[in-house]
């Protein structure tokens, strides 16, 4: 796949966790299939399945009390078709260290997301988890 391309789903995938961290719902929103299937599952829950269910957990989650930064580390682009790609990283809130993976699909020639999942890494591996290691990337 091209570097632009690969560019457009990094810059999409940014934009998600600045709305995380800005908490900005709108912005959320949009970043959200509109047509397409949608699942989320957040840390320690089931997964939620459906635009309404995952956007209502975003609004959950963004008008808490408690505004906690959400910073994205080592974003890799895995193309699994021309139309839908997938993101691996490591979120870093708070002082814990969680695996991420963002799906996204082309529709009406954006990228939107169709699926975000992250949990927290083994105990031995989030004790070390100031700065990933390169071994669990590859």
């Amino acid at each position: 796949m091209s570097r632009a391309r690969q560019s457009d789903v990094l810059i999409r995938n940014e934009a998600f966790y600045n709305a995380f961290t800005t908490r900005d719902l709108e912005a959320m929103e949009a970043l959200w299939a509109g047509e397409l299937h949608v699942s989320c599952i957040h840390p320690g829950t089931p997964p939620l399945f459906g635009r309404d269910a995952v956007i209502e957990s975003w609004a959950q989650i963004l008008s808490g009390p408690v505004k906690t930064a959400l910073q994205c580390l080592e974003p890799k682009v895995h193309f699994l078709s021309e139309d839908l790609a997938l993101v691996v990283c490591y979120e870093r809130i708070g002082g814990e260290t969680l695996a991420a993976t963002n799906i996204f699909a082309l529709e009406s020639s954006d990228w939107v997301l169709v699926h975000h999942q992250a949990g927290p890494l083994a105990s031995e591996m989030a004790s070390h988890a100031d700065v990933p290691s390169p071994r669990l990337l590859q």
